[in-house]
């Protein structure tokens, strides 16, 4: 079988501890610093849920960059989420977010009416009733 583990990236995000046992990532080839940035997280008692937080950026801010900022932290043998995450955000712009679909849509020039006598006519059973 093969699995993409970027593709489960949201269900670590609920399950980090899936990190350690799960199918899609026992074969994960990550570039070296980050995975040297994984062995070092997994020390501490919520490493799975660090280090989902590190990968969780990689779709932001792109896996170079990542990998870039891994390999500070390593040397600068500060490894922590909050520590990569906040490089990422003072040496990298965030890209901005897509505009919302739903600004595109028509303006209503007439808006709709409700006619709510139609439920009272289904509860008599009247016209639009079904039975």
């Amino acid at each position: 079988m093969f699995f993409d583990p970027w593709h489960y990236l949201e269900v670590l995000k609920r399950k980090p501890g899936a990190l350690r046992n799960g199918a899609p990532f026992k074969e994960w080839n990550l570039p070296e610093p980050v995975e040297l940035v994984r062995v070092a997280l997994a020390r501490h008692h919520d490493g799975d849920r660090q280090f989902v937080g590190i990968l969780s950026v990689v779709p932001i801010y792109g896996i170079e960059a990542v990998t870039k900022v891994c390999s500070d932290v390593l040397a600068a043998n500060t490894v922590s989420r909050d520590v990569v995450l906040n490089l990422l955000s003072r040496t990298h712009e965030e890209p901005q977010p897509e505009p919302d679909p739903s600004a595109r849509l028509p303006i209503l020039t007439t808006p709709p009416i409700a006619d709510c006598q139609r439920y009272d006519q289904l509860l008599l059973g009247g016209a639009y009733a079904t039975a």
